[in-house]
Formats: C-alpha cells, sequence, structure tokens
C-alpha cells in the first residue's frame, strides 16, 4: 500500500493578482498528485498572527500582514507520494530571484516575498495549517485534522 501524505498549497496573493492560480494547479496535476480540497479565502490579521507567531515581534510582521492580506487567496490540500518534499522541490527556494529556473517560484515569482506559493514544511505545518484554513464541518474535510 502507497503511503500518501498531504500538504496545503496556497496561492499567494501576487499570483493571484497575476492570474497563475491555474498554472499552479496544472502543475501540481501533471506531477500526478491529487486536489483534495481548495476554497478562495480572505486572510485576516489574527489568522496570519497565529500562523506566524514566530515573527510577530519582528518589524517584518505588518509587511507580510499587508502583503498577504491585499486580495484573497487560493488555499487547497494536496495529496500524492511524498507529497511535501516533492511539491516544496517543484516550488523552489523562497527567493525567487535565486529560485531554479522550471520551478513555480523560478518562473512565476519575482523576490522573496512576492514568490507566488506557499508550501507546507513539514506534517505538523500541514496539520496546524489545515486547522486554520479549514473548518471540519466544510464539504470534503480532508480528515487529516483530527477534528473531524
Amino acid at each position: 500500500m502507497v503511503n500518501l501524505e498531504s500538504t496545503v498549497v496556497i496561492v499567494k496573493p501576487d499570483g493571484m493578482q497575476k492570474g497563475y492560480a491555474g498554472e499552479v494547479v496544472s502543475r501540481l496535476e501533471k506531477a500526478g498528485f491529487k486536489p483534495k480540497k481548495a476554497k478562495v479565502v480572505q486572510l485576516t490579521e489574527g489568522l496570519l498572527r497565529t500562523w506566524y507567531v514566530h515573527h510577530v515581534d519582528k518589524p517584518f510582521f505588518p509587511d507580510i500582514v499587508s502583503y498577504m492580506t491585499e486580495t484573497p487567496v487560493l488555499a487547497m490540500i494536496w495529496e500524492g507520494k511524498d507529497i511535501i518534499s516533492k511539491v516544496r522541490k517543484m516550488a523552489g527556494v523562497t527567493d525567487s530571484t535565486k529560485a531554479d529556473k522550471g520551478t513555480i517560484r523560478g518562473d512565476l515569482g519575482e523576490s522573496i516575498q512576492r514568490n507566488v506559493v506557499h508550501i507546507s514544511d513539514s506534517p505538523e505545518s500541514v496539520e496546524k495549517e489545515t486547522a486554520l484554513l479549514f473548518d471540519s464541518s466544510e464539504e470534503g474535510c480532508c480528515g487529516g485534522c483530527n477534528r473531524c
């Protein structure tokens, strides 16, 4: 039996503004991953304070809030074998100016912040991010949050 895992992928405001959501979804599908859940959501400062709790007291935190609340984002849960590491590799390094061509950030991003996508970095992050973005009462609960 194949051990599938899930990851959270968010098309950030710059990706939404430039119309890259379809490109991100297409790349994930072509890589053989399966979408499990998706919605367009307007992030709030309160959610971002919980998400980025380790950055709240840093001088750049207001810039994160300003950027991540510019527009609604596309929040998705994807499933596949070794998906966390594979999708992070597909995304490229955080700084788009240093990301390899052929990666999402290398092809579509423009900076360290405006880098088109967020990808979960661990199973623990997937659980936390899923709980923040998706209510267990929503249709098609992922089952991975232990709240369903």
